[in-house]
């Protein structure tokens, strides 16, 4: 039997950066989520799109270019192996769950 945790527990939760999902038309796609959602636009080009929600950023990915996943920070991301630079001043990689939906651990570039 599982043991349910509440709001009041004293450990730190794991932040969520973004969720992806994969999008066959990336501008279609972003008109379709800002003409029915208050949303922000934060980064576009033809790969991707990142939009920004009150609690949550969403990503939109093409499927030859990123695969649909959920992104935590996690300033000990290297952990888990060696972390591919981005340039929105983030690092990452990508791992599967026991499920083997990928999941990618991204932390602030550290300033050499």
């Amino acid at each position: 039997m599982m043991t349910v945790s509440t709001m009041n527990d004293t450990k730190t939760l794991d932040h969520v950066h973004h969720v992806a999902i994969v999008v066959e038309d990336i501008d279609r796609a972003i008109r379709w989520y800002q003409s029915r959602f208050n949303t922000i636009l934060i980064y576009a080009d033809n790969t991707w799109a990142m939009l920004g929600f009150d609690n949550l950023q969403l990503a939109l990915v093409k499927a030859d270019q990123h695969p649909p996943h959920l992104a935590l920070e996690d300033p000990h991301a290297d952990r888990f192996g060696p972390l591919t630079p981005h340039r929105d001043g983030t690092e990452s990689i990508y791992i599967s769950d026991s499920e083997g939906n990928s999941i990618e651990l991204l932390r602030w570039q550290s300033p050499e």
